[in-house]
């Protein structure tokens, strides 16, 4: 006969597969239901009939076209800024490393409002540039801004974490062989750890392509000049062609799949590799 011991750790075995199953179950569930319900409230023809409005494509190309230079800019700037912030030590790092982590738990309608009073017309420096002509809020340029200032965190932890991890031996040989610190990031810092800088790079496209609330607050809402697709979405479902809103969704939920998919992957690669 089985002792009774081993029965009752078979009974809690049973209980807690049971539990941790419904738990998983309900979790996914909730994440996944409001998403499975987004692309069966529209048909496949509605769908692809309606990426043919203007207000789709004008949304679409402005948010490609203003991610894709953000990304752009992050990564030129970002990159080096990130090693030397990684490689030395100067006064006021850790202020440093404060302000590079703000923006994740900052609300972007704040970062809108602070973007706004310092480069609108009336802005701290804005006014300055009014004088001479120059504006930047409620221009393309402001959502390009705004886009940086949301997302760009997410790249420069990333590019920082992997150079501190890296180990040093190999730059310091290189340093030794008369490799400049440019010449070393160059060759030696971003290719060892590219699979890394890739991924924070996915994903500052994504947070950037998403953005809405520091947008609308500093660039505004205008068709074909600051009218992303996160805001086309928000006009669409105010309005009446509530279609528009959904499509743009489901475009903006397809992107950001592909995104987290392609990060999982570049992970797993890199798994491998180390």
């Amino acid at each position: 006969m089985i002792p009774d011991r081993f029965r009752l750790r078979n009974y809690r075995q049973k209980v807690t597969y049971l539990a941790a199953g419904i738990l998983i179950a309900a979790v996914t569930l909730y994440l996944a239901l409001p998403i499975v319900a987004l692309f069966l409230r529209m048909t496949p023809g509605l769908f692809f009939a309606t990426l043919n409005n203007p207000d789709v494509v004008s949304a679409l190309w402005l948010s490609l076209f203003t991610t894709c230079i953000t990304l752009t800019i992050v990564v030129l700037v970002g990159t080096p800024f990130a090693y030397f912030h990684s490689r030395y030590s100067y006064p006021g790092k850790m202020i440093v490393d404060t302000l590079i982590d703000l923006p994740l738990v900052l609300p972007p309608a704040v970062a809108g409002v602070a973007l706004l009073v310092l480069w609108g017309r009336v802005g701290i420096l804005g006014m300055y540039l009014n004088m001479y002509g120059i504006t930047i809020a409620f221009t393309t340029l402001a959502v390009i801004m705004a886009q940086i200032f949301v997302a760009s965190p997410f790249y420069l932890r990333q590019a920082k974490s992997l150079f501190e991890q890296l180990d040093p031996a190999y730059e310091q040989t290189a340093r030794t062989l008369g490799a400049s610190s440019l010449r070393i990031l160059t060759r030696v810092t971003v290719p060892m750890t590219a699979g890394g800088l890739i991924s924070g790079a996915v994903m500052t496209f994504g947070r950037a392509l998403g953005e809405f609330g520091a947008t609308i607050m500093f660039a505004g809402n205008l068709p074909g000049v600051t009218q992303t697709m996160p805001l086309a979405v928000y006009v669409g479902m105010e309005g009446t062609n509530i279609n528009v809103g959904l499509t743009i969704s489901i475009l903006l939920v397809i992107i950001s799949f592909g995104i987290m998919i392609a990060v999982r992957l570049i992970q797993r690669q890199e798994a491998k590799h180390a």
